[in-house]
């Protein structure tokens, strides 16, 4: 049976509270409507919506290279922890594989799914049991098993 991509990633959301790691993957291509998605889920459950590459973009400014690595899990942390929320929704992470920075991303979300449930919009796509984020000649590639984590996929919706 057909189900719209915004109740799929709220029935994660509901799902996700029993488990130790409360992280939700919505994985898709550029242009498969994560964005509308998470969009919809915000309007529907009033979590908020937060623009990574933004928000970290702003505290970082100021910080050399060195700093930025060192001090990014904090940041995050900081950002989320400025919400009372139980969930909060994340887009535009792409900053979060960006080579200088020497983070795992998909642990440093994990982290962050400790204490509050998090929705993040992956740009990449799935292959099998993995999911991948960029292409394997990229210095931003990552491939993560699936078979721990909470995934949507607009590409098995449809």
């Amino acid at each position: 049976m057909f189900k719209p991509l915004v109740d799929e990633i709220i029935e994660k959301i509901e799902g996700a509270s029993e488990l130790y790691h409360r992280l939700v993957v919505l994985v898709g291509p550029a242009g498969a409507g994560k964005t509308a998605a998470l969009q919809d889920v915000h309007t529907r459950t009033s979590s908020p919506l937060v623009n990574v590459n933004l928000e970290l973009s702003r505290r970082m400014l100021d910080l050399t290279e060195r700093q930025r690595a060192l001090q990014l899990s904090r940041l995050l942390s900081e950002i989320l922890d400025a919400s009372s929320a139980e969930v909060v929704l994340l887009d535009n992470v792409e900053v979060l594989f960006d080579a200088s920075l020497k983070q795992d991303p998909l642990r440093l979300l994990q982290g962050l799914s400790r204490n509050k449930t998090v929705v993040v919009a992956w740009s990449g796509c799935t292959e099998g049991e993995n999911m991948v984020y960029a292409t394997p000649d990229h210095p931003e590639y990552r491939r993560y098993p699936v078979r721990d984590l909470l995934v949507v996929s607009p590409e098995a919706i449809a």
